[in-house]
């Protein structure tokens, strides 16, 4: 292995090919119906970002890791997380992205261990983006009024997932991030996200050797990984962000599985007058 920074080598599961569009369930499907289209798994490097020379960049890279602590002492307590959690942080990424205006609408809770407690989901293990192009400007109208929803759509917005540990540094299970700038157009492609009451649409993602993959070596409760999911904007600026959990070959017997939440925003920039 050759990495050019300390990292890991580990096996990534990205989309396999196919002639019709890929869907993922979000519970148990249809007897007979696979969970998700067939995966194809590719060993890749994934180098540690805490070495990188320069700072990772949320409109450069797609992600960025700032150091964040928080009041919450009960992540599986929801009336805490809605109360304390998010108010944090959205004056997180307001301060962090210059934006005017935050809108949380969704948190995931996820753990490593073989029991989980009820609403606590595993970790996704296959290379994905969390909305596409058309899912990342249809979350605006989903959770804004028209009028307003109207109005933002003239200027630019992002979807930003705020992703942490809850217990202890993360060792096992830990989350790969891929440098927008080495992700082709053609490597997404538009998954349906089928949920009990309606289908939503994410980016499953096609091998491609010139991703680069990161990840952040044993994150802990006080630190935040952003992830960029979607950005309107069409200029340059890191729009996609693929990520995927993945089982590092290096991490010790023993370790504590992995315990960690997302938070999901619409991020909304001030307006040129």
């Amino acid at each position: 292995m050759s990495l050019e920074l300390p990292g890991t080598e580990a096996t990534l599961n990205y989309l396999a090919p196919s002639a019709t569009k890929p869907v993922t369930y979000t519970y148990t499907p249809p007897q007979g119906v696979p969970q998700r289209s067939r995966g194809e798994p590719h060993r890749v490097e994934i180098s540690d970002a805490r070495k990188l020379a320069e700072a990772a960049r949320l409109d450069r890279e797609g992600f960025a890791l700032v150091a964040h602590t928080t009041e919450v002492r009960d992540f599986l307590d929801e009336a805490e997380v809605r109360t304390v959690y998010y108010p944090e942080v959205e004056a997180l990424l307001k301060r962090t992205t210059g934006a005017d205006a935050v809108v949380i609408f969704d948190h995931t809770l996820r753990s490593a261990a073989d029991e989980r407690a009820k609403g606590v989901r595993e970790p996704v293990r296959s290379v994905h983006n969390d909305y596409t192009a058309l899912s990342g400007k249809r979350r605006v109208s989903d959770h804004l009024p028209a009028d307003e929803a109207e109005c933002r759509l003239r200027g630019r917005h992002s979807v930003i997932n705020v992703w942490r540990s809850i217990r202890g540094p993360i060792e096992t299970t830990p989350l790969a991030v891929c440098d927008a700038r080495s992700i082709r157009p053609d490597d997404l492609v538009p998954t349906d996200l089928v949920y009990p009451d309606r289908v939503g649409e994410v980016y499953s993602v096609r091998y491609n050797p010139a991703h680069r993959w990161y990840f952040y070596s044993k994150l802990r409760r006080d630190e935040a990984l952003l992830i960029k999911t979607y950005d309107s904007l069409e200029d340059g600026t890191a729009r996609f962000s693929a990520h995927s959990a993945f089982d590092d070959p290096a991490t010790r017997a023993g370790a504590p599985p992995r315990e960690s939440i997302e938070v999901r925003a619409l991020v909304f920039y001030p307006q040129a007058p």
